[in-house]
């Protein structure tokens, strides 16, 4: 209608003053509602051509879109393991820092097996303490085993010293006797040695062996018995948090709530303009966008980024090939990143506000340029001035926003 409206002063208003001032024909008489058109011909029809061109290039060179919004993340309270609720330490809306706990499920289970991990440190303890007992009775053992071999070694060497003498004073069967009591008494040596070894190696490696592995068994348990208490991974407010004692929960069955994160990137903004607008739309470029959440108010903005690709056209890889009949029929839009021109100006806006969009196209920089035909710089003129159009229209539709909202709407 704007459009329509601007377009009649150059064209329909024109004739009608040459047709009734310069022709000198009367409304009611020559210019009637039945001759409107003949008489007014010439200005109908450029008023239709030059708003067609003009809505076009407005719309082709200052793109618009109602798909705009600052996102926010969420993140899903889950258990890491399932059971009923035994303890809720916080409520809904609550702000919460990271690593505090939210609340607590049935953990009699990981109790017992931290306290079975427990006892098996203390036992291999104990153990240890016996086998260094049992080391000092070992060591006792072969000194009293090497007391006894040297004993029978003496009396060896005696008697063999009395048969080098006289041959008839020691028979050869005693001989043998104490040899093979040397022998044996050897081998009780040796195995007294032994066990002290054994002992040594249970007390040196064994034992250190076991503890380790209880010591990570009991870490284990203690590691399950944490997972049992759900801490709030970042900084944020809980959200539709109902949880009471003796609800079941489970990553799969049922969540206990949502944490809205406090840290998000405040004042990002990201729209989506048509296809159409793909030449048109680049970094750099000016934008303004008006919110529900903030009404009467234009936020100047700026383009930071444009999505490389079109969103509609990511494909999964199936069993099946793509069928692009079966693809859905929206055409997908350009989705571009906005901030705000001037630091804070958009900070009263909540996330998550429906928002729109105008990016307007600007020949200002080029327009410096000498080599620049005379119909180039006019027609980047021209699409320049036209901005004005579309940031007017931006304007009024913020302006009856609350009037279609709350009148129009019946406040919905």
């Amino acid at each position: 209608m704007l459009e329509l409206m601007f377009c009649s002063f150059f064209t329909i208003l024109p004739d009608f003053l040459y047709r009734r001032f310069g022709q000198g024909k009367r409304v009611g008489r020559e210019i009637t509602l039945f001759s409107v058109w003949y008489e007014l011909r010439w200005g109908l029809t450029g008023c239709l051509m030059l708003t067609v061109l003009l809505v076009t290039v407005v719309f082709y060179f200052h793109p618009s879109t109602t798909n705009v919004s600052s996102f926010f993340r969420t993140v899903t309270i889950l258990p890491q393991i399932p059971g009923r609720v035994d303890e809720v330490y916080v409520r809904s809306l609550q702000r919460v820092s990271a690593g505090e706990p939210l609340f607590r499920v049935e953990d009699s289970t990981q109790r017992t097996a931290v306290e079975a991990a427990r006892r098996r440190i203390t036992e291999i303890d104990a153990a240890l303490a016996v086998a260094r007992d049992q080391l000092v009775a070992a060591n006792g053992s072969a000194d009293q085993a090497v007391g006894t071999l040297e004993q029978a070694q003496d009396e060896l060497a005696r008697q063999l010293n009395l048969q080098a003498r006289n041959a008839d004073i020691v028979s050869g069967r005693e001989i043998d006797r104490l040899q093979n009591t040397v022998n044996a008494r050897q081998g009780a040596v040796d195995a007294a040695f032994a066990n002290v070894q054994a002992l040594q190696t249970q007390i040196d490696v064994l034992f250190p062996a076991q503890r380790a592995t209880a010591e990570a068994a009991l870490a284990q348990a203690q590691a399950e018995l944490d997972k049992t208490i759900v801490t709030a991974g970042v900084d944020g407010t809980v959200e539709q948090f109902q949880l009471q004692v003796g609800d079941y929960v489970s990553s799969v069955l049922r969540p206990a709530g949502i944490l809205v994160p406090t840290e998000f990137e405040e004042g990002h903004f990201v729209a989506g303009f048509g296809q159409l607008a793909g030449q048109i739309v680049k970094p750099g470029m000016l934008a303004e966008i008006s919110c529900a959440s903030q009404p009467f108010t234009v936020v100047p903005m700026v383009i930071t980024a444009v999505q490389p690709v079109i969103a509609a056209g990511q494909f999964r890889p199936t069993d099946q090939l793509v069928d692009l009949q079966s693809r859905t029929a929206a055409p997908g839009t350009l989705t571009v990143r906005m901030e705000p021109l001037y630091s804070g100006q958009a900070d009263d806006i909540p996330p998550g506000s429906a928002c729109v969009a105008n990016a307007y196209t600007s020949f200002h920089d080029r327009l410096q340029d000498p080599s620049l035909g005379f119909w180039t710089k006019l027609g980047m003129h021209g699409v320049d001035t036209v901005g004005l159009v579309h940031a007017i229209i931006l304007r009024a539709q913020t302006l009856l926003l609350p009037v279609r909202s709350l009148v129009l709407s019946g406040g919905h």
